[in-house]
């Protein structure tokens, strides 16, 4: 059993540069020293990219109804910034909605893992993080937000999105205390 498991959650190119440089950069830094703790105490790291084709058949009905061509499979916008310590052996999953889990290999990859709990890092907290954690919760998971390394280009909609799963279905902490826990 692994005692926890980190996922990075659509840290591409399209959804970062909506940030503001400074907070786009220190999310940078603070998920890269969170994947270091991650790979100190020998815990997996999954990669999380929402891939769209261009004529966006496959993206969820809002941005094929206003024409929002955002991370297209093949485009440099729906890369995952090089900055990001990714190794090639971590797992990626590729989903086409908010939720990590809807209809992906998430779930049979943590069956295989068996994490005591799951740490969610990535963009945006109002959306895409958001869903995945409801999801994890449903599934009877522990759900860990690393509150360093999370952000949306939506900051209030982020910050209620914080307020509402904190204490409800997820416990938010950030980095310092996630080593703490982990050592």
């Amino acid at each position: 059993m692994t005692r926890n498991c980190l996922i990075v959650i659509d840290m591409q190119n399209d959804f970062l540069e909506r940030l503001e440089d400074d907070a786009r950069a220190a999310l940078i830094v603070n998920t890269n020293q969170l994947i270091d703790i991650f790979r100190a105490s020998s815990c997996p790291v999954i990669w999380v990219q929402q891939l769209l084709s261009p004529d966006l058949s496959d993206a969820p009905l809002l941005m094929r109804d206003r024409q929002i061509a955002v991370v297209i499979d093949g485009t440099p916008g729906a890369r995952i910034d090089p900055e990001l310590a990714r190794h090639k052996d971590d797992a990626i999953v590729v989903k086409k909605r908010y939720s990590a889990f809807f209809g992906t290999a998430l779930e049979a990859i943590l069956s295989d893992l068996d994490p005591e709990q799951v740490t969610l890092a990535g963009v945006n907290t109002h959306a895409c993080v958001r869903s995945t954690a409801i999801d994890a919760y449903q599934r009877d998971m522990r759900v860990l937000l690393a509150s360093d390394c999370l952000a949306s280009h939506d900051p209030e909609h982020g910050r209620i999105s914080m307020a509402y799963m904190d204490g409800n279905i997820a416990v938010a902490l950030s980095n310092d205390e996630i080593l703490s826990a982990m050592t």
